[in-house]
């Protein structure tokens, strides 16, 4: 099973896997471990990552990027329109009212959704993690800012399943860094101590994201977040930009923003320009040949210049840091640490910036650029079945309050309530119970709409079904659960009818006892009941809230779970009611209806069923245009190789006249290569690849056999000595060969000599060959050779020699005279202990057991 995070980054994205060893951030085909958020189109094939950014200015029009904040987002959105002026493809309106983005591709124009563009960015990050764990990827996990409304992380989770990516959970940038933060330190408080609280701060390329996280051991919980959409690098690149607009615009009288391709460049040199003055203080050039009109231009600019360019923006830092130490009512003091991270956080102005804030030294202890990536490993590793990761529970928050309103069916004044409060912990489930006839519609939306940075303040309408009144006439109790999910997203997830038959009396109180309790809030992150009288002309009409999470300890009060009431508090609360509430005894039915979900941003099933069938065609042709080039290539490269080579080591080994020919031949591939057959299939290539090895191939067995055959000609040389040494040794009645018989000595002679002879004709022979024409003995017959004289003398030469019994006479033993007495005495020497514990020196000649009287 994969466990792989993905950092979709503005700018760069960042792949992080588990393996048995840890975490680690992988490389692309480049060698790279940051891959450039761009998707490029072309008239046979899409490029992606590195690729694609290199054609950035020489494929502007479509060359997309920056197209991250799109998300969920309408095409007549205010920030829509702004960024529209500042991009170099076509921003247009989709049939559903959203963003695409038109392009040429395969010599068409085509107009691609935001969620195609994020899938097939997608695309590129998973053949990147499967390349690495040599495996399919399917679970994942994904960050996204946390800033992210609803409908934008609903648009990301439909890139990801338009890839057939199933996302485990989408992490809040911040709180992956600081699950990333947590999970390594062997030093955080215990359970029950006073945690740890450490700030994190991560300016990127287009956003400043802030968090304040407390650790306790095993334990994360965000206490509160706050950001600034707007203010992230490419801010200060966009001042630096300006600058050197207006500077070549008196200087050289060049309006650079009338060509994109000469803003694009600038905008490039302007990035470089900042990253060299964040570590050097001095001026520094700016230089760019041909830049416009076959115009170089060049400038200069210093970290202090720099500095008062961006005054205003460097004032930007302070409040989202403000808001931060306001929501989670801390002192400065109380902060242990503060992290940053983030490319632009690398700017001195900005560090100084927020260490002045804290008034204290700010750590780097996590990778700037990767810290993101890690954290989303570790969170799909700790959902993950397949790895065993210490146990760490995070604890997220919700980002903005979100509200619930529903109308009454007597039409007077709507119900309103706030189900989740700001930094309210998530993910999280509550219960709300309406008493209705018919079926009602709830409406959930943003309750300060003013700091949610996106026009729409309404998450969506959800319309509970299928309901009627009792068998008595009376409303229905209908319970309604809401939650916000693992991914951050808010929805009306069940809906169900509490119908009662008669049951005990313990089943009857247990039920009344969970519809009318006093509010019993509590601060721990899973547990937050509420009761809520809505202000309506019926009585009784009413909505309870409560959790459908485990509760902490009880509360010196009853609490509002059932399971946790004892049954005497349970008779207790009963007897507080009213008498005509007293009933016979009633057992709870909860029948499940249905719920019709409207959010304000949902691809349709059949609109994304399309976008599957099109990324998986795009698929294709990418792999089917990387066959084409790479034959393509494949061509080049042996015209290229073969040309240097015939005028090196292969000269010698091909006749003046195939020379001639096979040297022409290359010429008329290079030429047609860059004429007619620029664009040619597949098979045409490899035909073409197939021609040229007729001639080559031959010439390369050539030059190989000269090289391989001498060695295998030396191999059965040595072969041969070998044998007739032994041979020689038998003859001359050596003791190691005597046990073999005469006639399987004279198999050996005989096969000896016959492959001497083989041999020594076949050196004549291939000495007589030129160089230039086919060998007469190939190495491999040699090496056959070699193999048929051991398979036939090895066995018998290595025959071991058969176990003599000594006499216990004075006969010689091995032809060599022993009496009793020096047996004797050879049996009472004493044995060395090597000897005695069988570790025998690897010199001593083997040895004959005796028996010794």
């Amino acid at each position: 099973m994969s466990v792989v995070g993905f950092d979709l980054g503005y700018q760069n994205c960042h792949v992080a896997i588990a393996r048995a060893g840890g975490i680690e951030t992988v490389a692309n085909e480049f060698s790279d471990r940051c891959t450039p958020a761009v998707v490029s189109f072309g008239t046979k094939n899409r490029t992606i990552g590195v690729a694609a950014k290199n054609q950035l200015v020489t494929n502007a029009k479509n060359t997309v990027y920056g197209f991250k904040k799109l998300h969920g987002r309408a095409f007549n959105d205010p920030f829509v329109q702004k960024e529209k002026n500042n991009l170099a493809y076509e921003l247009v309106q989709t049939n559903n009212g959203g963003v695409g983005l038109r392009v040429m591709y395969m010599d068409e124009p085509h107009v691609f959704s935001v969620e195609q563009i994020t899938a097939m960015l997608l695309t590129k990050l998973k053949e990147t993690a499967e390349s690495n764990l040599k495996k399919p990827v399917t679970d994942c996990v994904i960050s996204v800012p946390s800033f992210f409304t609803d409908a934008e992380r609903r648009s990301v989770l439909d890139s990801a399943q338009i890839v057939g990516l199933n996302c485990l959970k989408l992490i809040n940038d911040m709180t992956a860094v600081a699950l990333n933060y947590g999970i390594y330190k062997q030093d955080l408080p215990g359970p029950e101590e006073k945690p740890k609280i450490v700030v994190f701060a991560d300016m990127g390329h287009s956003s400043f994201q802030i968090s304040a996280c407390a650790f306790n051991k095993g334990k994360l919980k965000v206490l509160g977040t706050a950001f600034d959409p707007y203010l992230g690098g490419r801010n200060f690149d966009e001042k630096l930009v300006e600058h050197f607009c207006g500077e070549f615009k008196t200087k050289y009288k060049l309006d650079v923003k009338s060509k994109i391709r000469a803003l694009l460049r600038l905008y490039q040199e302007c990035e470089k320009l900042k990253k060299l003055m964040s570590s050097n203080s001095t001026d520094l050039p700016l230089n760019i040949e041909c830049f416009m009109n076959d115009i170089d231009v060049s400038g200069r600019m210093n970290r202090s210049d720099f500095e008062a360019l961006c005054a205003d923006l460097l004032q930007r830092i302070d409040a989202p840091l403000r808001s931060l130490m306001e929501q989670i009512q801390l002192r400065v003091e109380d902060i242990s640490a503060i992290e940053i991270i983030g490319g632009a956080t690398r700017i001195p102005a900005v560090k100084e910036r927020i260490a002045k804030f804290f008034g204290k030294d700010f750590s780097t202890t996590l990778n700037a650029d990767e810290a993101v990536a890690r954290g989303c490993a570790l969170q799909c590793a700790i959902l993950s079945p397949a790895f065993k990761v210490r146990e760490f529970s995070v604890t997220d928050v919700v980002p903005y309050p979100i509200s619930l309103k529903w109308s009454t069916e007597a039409d007077e004044a709507e119900g309103f309530y706030e189900v989740f409060n700001k930094n309210h912990p998530a993910p999280f489930s509550k219960v709300l119970t309406f008493y209705r006839k018919n079926p009602f519609q709830l409406e959930a939306f943003y309750s300060n709409p003013t700091t949610v940075p996106y026009p729409e303040a309404k998450i969506g309408q959800f319309v509970v079904q299928n309901i009627f009144p009792s068998k008595d006439g009376e409303k229905a109790k209908v319970k309604v659960k809401v939650r916000v999910n693992t991914h951050g997203i808010f929805s009306v997830s069940t809906a169900s009818v509490v119908e009662k038959a008669e049951v005990d009396e313990i089943e009857e109180q247990a039920v009344d006892s969970g519809v009318d309790t006093n509010n019993q809030g509590s601060a721990e992150p899973m547990e937050d009941d509420r009761h809520v009288q809505q202000d309506q002309a019926e009585a009784g009409t009413q909505a309870q809230v409560q959790t459908d999470e485990q509760p902490p300890p009880p509360p010196p009060e009853p609490t509002s779970e059932e399971h946790k009431m004892a049954d005497t508090e349970k008779v207790e609360k009963k007897s507080d009611k009213p008498p005509e509430a007293k009933k016979p005894k009633m057992k709870v039915k909860n029948i499940e209806v249905p719920i019709e979900a409207n959010f304000v941003w949902q691809l349709g099933k059949d609109l994304l069923n399309m976008y599957i069938e099109n990324e998986g065609k795009m698929i294709l042709q990418d792999k089917l245009e990387k066959e084409r080039n790479d034959a393509k290539n494949a061509v080049e490269e042996y015209v290229y190789d073969y040309r240097d080579k015939l005028a090196g080591p292969y000269g010698r080994f091909i006749s003046d006249e195939d020379l001639s020919r096979f040297s022409e031949l290359l010429t008329e591939t290079e030429n047609w290569l860059y004429e007619d057959g620029e664009d040619q299939s597949r098979r045409v290539y490899v035909e073409k690849l197939e021609e040229l090895k007729k001639y080559g191939n031959p010439v390369t067995e050539r030059y190989r056999e000269a090289e391989d055959r001498p060695k295998a000609f030396e191999a059965l040389g040595q072969r041969l000595q070998h044998y007739t040494k032994i041979i020689d040794e038998y003859k001359n009645q050596s003791q190691d060969y005597q046990h073999i018989s005469a006639t399987d000595m004279e198999k050996v002679e005989k096969c000896v000599r016959e492959t001497m002879e083989w041999m020594n004709n076949a050196m004549n022979v291939q000495a007589k060959q030129r160089l230039d024409q086919n060998p007469a003995i190939y190495a491999r017959e040699i090496k056959a050779q070699v193999s048929a004289l051991d398979s036939s003398c090895h066995r018998i030469v290595t025959q071991p020699k058969p176990k003599v019994e000594s006499p216990k006479s004075d006969k010689p033993v091995n032809g060599v005279n022993h009496n009793n007495e020096d047996l004797k005495a050879d049996k009472n020497k004493t044995v060395p202990t090597s000897q005695q514990n069988g570790d025998c020196h690897p010199n001593e000649k083997e040895t004959v057991d005796m028996d010794l009287d």
